[in-house]
């Protein structure tokens, strides 16, 4: 997508058939990849079906043409969908060290500071990802509510907003705006809706042209996450939604099967305003390709081989270490 001088481009989106929110963005004065990771998630009791590992190994290939192409990576938060770690896993992430090294060498890193506003889980692999990122990038900076300017083009974070809901246990995430041209293009990965009032407020304040939001978990309604806080989200949404011009929803809310109609308020609500809500494949014009909601379905249909039914019955370790046969 282009819009007056920014050009918007998502690589790996759960509309794309991964979890991840990996999106470039180009002005004339740099490029920008912003949360470059890409993951599968456990569903249904079953390890992803061949169909999910294609579309990861897709998305990496984007991730790492893109990440060629930019001068700046950044990191919202230590979730695995949105960074890529050093370490080498091929049942979840499809990662290690020289993919890592492929996004991360040479490049001005922006991340979130795994010193402060962080829960116990992503100060450790915060702190890993820093020491490896110091050893091969070319600059490193914790970027909690500073702005960085680069020619005409302002990269700007905001200070640390939840990870969800207020109070929840997932910790923090950063948001980012784009700015070039008197347009402003604004990345809030993670915040679930948002869930939380202070990262609504955030992004209304903020007044982008375009938003990238990835929506609520409607998924873990009632069991993974409460029901209050998975409606507030969606109320959220649909305020956004009827105030801001063109929203990009993806993400949690798409590993739902019934995501359209937990969307509809949101959808009701930029329509009655003259607004345009899309997913992410839809801004790029390519067809919806959701897997992971689908996965029992997937393995009743598309029976995987015998090969990779061996390859699941691999020791955990082993198989995480083994790429699965894909062909």
């Amino acid at each position: 997508m282009e819009m007056d001088g920014i050009r918007v481009l998502p690589l790996a989106f759960e509309s794309l058939g991964v979890r991840s929110m990996c999106t470039f963005v180009e002005t004339p004065d740099l490029g920008i990849l912003m949360d470059a990771g890409a993951a599968l998630g456990p569903r249904q009791s079953l390890l992803p079906h061949p169909l999910e590992y294609e579309a990861l190994l897709r998305s990496r290939e984007r991730i790492r043409e893109f990440s060629r192409r930019a001068r700046v990576v950044t990191v919202s938060h230590y979730h695995h969908d949105h960074y890529t770690p050093n370490f080498t896993d091929f049942v979840w992430l499809w990662s290690s060290e020289a993919e890592s090294r492929a996004i991360y060498e040479g490049k001005e890193v922006y991340a979130k500071d795994f010193r402060n506003s962080i829960n116990f889980s992503q100060r450790r692999r915060g702190w890993l990802f820093h020491r490896f990122a110091e050893g091969v990038a070319g600059r490193v900076e914790v970027a909690d509510g500073r702005s960085f300017e680069f020619g005409s083009t302002r990269l700007s974070f905001s200070r640390p907003v939840p990870h969800g809901e207020e109070g929840g246990r997932l910790g923090w995430v950063l948001m980012a705006t784009v700015e070039y041209g008197g347009q402003k293009v604004m990345f809030a990965s993670d915040v679930q809706g948002p869930s939380s009032d202070s990262a609504m407020g955030a992004i209304l304040s903020e007044a982008p042209d375009l938003l990238i939001i990835g929506g609520p978990p409607t998924y873990l309604s009632g069991y993974g996450v409460g029901e209050a806080a998975i409606e507030r989200g969606l109320r959220n949404l649909a305020e956004i939604c009827g105030r801001v011009r063109r929203v990009v929803v993806d993400h949690h809310l798409l590993r739902d099967e019934g995501w359209e109609a937990r969307l509809r308020p949101a959808l009701e609500a930029a329509a009655a305003n003259g607004n345009v809500v899309m997913t992410a494949n839809e801004l790029i014009g390519e067809d919806r390709n959701l897997l992971e909601c689908r996965r029992r379905e997937l393995y009743r249909a598309l029976k995987p081989s015998e090969e990779f039914f061996e390859w699941t019955r691999l020791d955990p370790e082993e198989r995480r270490l083994t790429p699965p046969p894909l062909r």
